[in-house]
């Protein structure tokens, strides 16, 4: 006798939508998403569809109606329940947009909480789609198989993010002159903690002799060479996420 399909099955499509799911509350899909659904993956009544609600958790999820502009699905069943996330930030100066769109992508990807760009003197960018880097980050996550999105803070220049910083959450400052080692400035430090990374051409010297006064902030070095603003970046969030963050094993 053949062996019964698993369901869902591993190769169905994940979609994030935007109201949080319950089972068999039907869910309506519209535009791209349905687009993307009904003419790129094709998918029919009886089909599986992976949902995210970035609240509750991961459903398995049936296709009840498969239209031209509109999709039906309804829930069948929790899968996973929203993964827990580690209270850090990235703060990323602004960048041009296919650079910041690796940023947002792969901050997504490593687990960041919230992404905080950040406008600086030397930045190219001043400005940010928001609903663009939405789009950036939810792919990121159903790429990933992610169940939560990080949180999207509009850009905020350097002066202000510094006047209104959160007293409890350490500011690590990757500083291209120098500071205390990326990893051992993260695994000895406790609690709320953020990234925060320079444009092309780093910060001026008024900005860093700012941010070196701030309480809060850390000056750290992400190693000997210098690197552009995007790698640093996701230079920096992979080495927290494996020295204070949930790379760590446990066991």
């Amino acid at each position: 006798m053949p062996a019964t399909p698993a369901w869902p099955p591993k190769s169905a499509p994940r979609l994030f939508v935007d109201s949080p799911i319950a089972l068999d509350l039907p869910v309506h899909v519209e535009g791209n998403k349905a687009h993307y659904l009904g003419k790129v993956m094709r998918v029919a009544p009886g089909d599986a569809v992976i949902l995210c609600d970035d609240t509750t958790g991961e459903w398995a999820a049936e296709v009840v109606e498969a239209g031209k502009r509109h999709v039906t699905l309804a829930p069948r069943e929790l899968l996973r329940e929203r993964e827990p996330v580690p209270d850090f930030w990235l703060c990323p100066a602004l960048l041009k947009k296919d650079r910041f769109d690796l940023v947002l992508e792969k901050a997504t990807e490593l687990g960041v909480a919230r992404i905080v760009p950040v406008v600086t003197r030397r930045c190219v960018a001043d400005k940010l789609n928001a609903e663009r880097a939405r789009a950036v980050t939810t792919e990121a996550a159903e790429q990933c198989a992610r169940t939560a999105l990080p949180e999207l803070g509009e850009p905020v220049k350097l002066d202000t993010l510094l006047r209104d910083w959160p007293q409890d959450r350490h500011l690590f400052f990757a500083d291209e002159n120098g500071g205390e080692p990326a990893a051992d400035a993260f695994c000895y430090a406790e609690g709320p903690a953020a990234l925060l990374v320079g444009p092309e051409g780093g910060f001026d010297e008024a900005e860093r002799a700012a941010i070196r006064a701030h309480p809060a902030s850390v000056a750290i070095s992400l190693g000997p060479r210098i690197l552009r603003g995007e790698t640093a970046a996701i230079a920096g969030v992979a080495v927290w996420m494996a020295e204070a963050g949930d790379w760590i094993d446990e066991e």
